[in-house]
């Protein structure tokens, strides 16, 4: 049962707590995305030399994934932090975590330089990264939810993701230079400069949210003792089923690993188009988003988040063939119509919609480590699709029917998971998670 009184708007801070989430989900996820577009441009030929190239790239890819079995672990100890101590210590501790471990792997040597140390040292980092984005979402999406007034918690909320893709933007837009660089500059030093770059972005990061406020439903419950010793459990006593709606929701990310990810080697390893296209692709269709989320968000805030989140992902799932199609025919007018239209447009539809869907399934005492358990066990199913996808994919243009089959399995499983879900947006903060927990 959430012990919480109803909260005055006065206490909340709506804006200064949607700004704070935006430009931290920028930071984080510049430093996420970039290894991933460096795990399909690079990582493969310097770290896996030695091995056949179809198997270098399997094995770049399944570093990017091991990035999200950290996450679940992650999310465990996050949680705990997040609804015992406080969502600004868990996002303080997030945004350092993830600038370090970045920065470090832009300080690696390659695998001439240090043979098989080079892609240890690779895993262990990318496993930092991990166990930091565990809890940047989540403590993000719970920061935000508990500042917003009633009507507008979907808007609010999905500046977090607003943030994401401004990272992914910013992350495509560092390497869209690099990638031009000649292929032993690239290799050599050219790869390494985002990560060092990610100093600067953390720094931004870290000096807007020192001066951002706890949320007024946390400090109600910290004031009164009323916090839960051990979140967790408490979590998987009264919210499983949310936990499980959670995970298998958060499967529609395959889409993004998917198009941000494999869409990429696939166009430029297989089908050799260029690198900068695709990037400007990949830049395009985020710019777009930026615009889609908060319109989908304030959709979700008038008629409820079950029916956008629900068109997203099915339309997801349909709109994934013509656009590996279109990349299997090097029709490049066509790739861009598709990919707008699926990555930048549909998909914003769930994007814009979870961080609330998810977060109002829980109520104030468990809610980080719901939504941070949840999201990270569907994030590291999803984490590894590029990977499945490079091992499961037929020879040459035409074997990306089965990358499509994968990726459309998953929306619809999500989509299924989201319409089994109790409608929440005009449910009242204190009452969230109530109904849930007591039935």
């Amino acid at each position: 049962m959430d012990r919480h009184p109803p909260i005055e708007a006065a206490h909340r801070s709506p804006r200064k707590a949607a700004f704070a989430s935006w430009i931290g989900s920028a930071v984080e996820y510049y430093d996420f995305f970039i290894y991933g577009t460096a795990a399909a441009l690079v990582f493969g030929k310097i770290f896996f030399p030695e091995v056949d190239p179809r198997l270098a790239m399997v094995a770049a890819f399944a570093t990017f994934g091991v990035g999200y079995v950290a996450r679940p672990v992650g999310a465990f100890f996050m949680g705990h932090i997040g609804d015992k101590f406080g969502r600004k210590k868990v996002l303080t501790a997030t945004i350092l975590m993830m600038g370090a471990s970045t920065f470090l792997i832009g300080l690696l040597p390659t695998y001439g330089q240090a043979g098989i140390w080079a892609p240890i040292l690779l895993v262990v980092l990318r496993l930092l990264q991990g166990l930091s984005a565990a809890g940047e979402q989540a403590g993000a999406n719970s920061m935000t939810l508990e500042h917003s007034p009633p009507n507008r918690r979907a808007f609010y909320t999905s500046f977090t993701l607003s943030g994401t893709q401004m990272g992914l933007i910013l992350a495509t837009l560092v390497f869209l230079p690099i990638s031009a660089l000649p292929e032993d500059q690239l290799l050599s030093w050219g790869w390494r400069i985002p990560f060092f770059l990610s100093a600067v972005v953390v720094a931004i990061g870290v000096w807007v949210r020192r001066s951002l406020p706890e949320t007024p439903v946390f400090e109600a419950e910290a004031e009164a003792g009323a916090t839960p010793r051990v979140p967790v459990s408490e979590l998987f006593q009264t919210h499983t089923p949310a936990v499980v709606r959670v995970v298998l929701g958060a499967l529609v990310s395959v889409l993004s690993t998917i198009f941000g990810i494999f869409v990429l080697s696939f166009a430029v390893n297989t089908m050799h188009l260029p690198r900068a296209t695709m990037l400007a692709l990949l830049i395009a269709t985020n710019v777009l988003a930026l615009a889609a989320i908060p319109l989908w968000a304030m959709l979700a805030d008038r008629i409820g988040r079950r029916p956008v989140f629900i068109f997203g992902a099915l339309g997801s799932a349909v709109m994934i063939w013509p656009t590996l199609w279109a990349i299997s025919q090097a029709d490049i007018t066509l790739i861009y119509v598709f990919g707008l239209l699926l990555a930048g447009v549909i998909y914003s539809a769930s994007n814009a919609t979870w961080p609330a869907l998810y977060g109002e399934m829980f109520n104030t005492r468990v809610r980080l480590s719901g939504m941070a358990i949840g999201t990270q066990i569907g994030f590291a199913l999803g984490g590894f699709a590029p990977s499945i996808s490079a091992a499961v994919m037929g020879p040459g243009p035409g074997g990306w029917p089965p990358v499509a089959v994968l990726t459309s399995v998953a929306c619809v499983i999500a989509a299924a998971a989201a319409f089994s879900a109790r409608e929440t947006f005009d449910v009242p903060m204190e009452r969230l998670g109530h109904s849930m927990a007591t039935a």
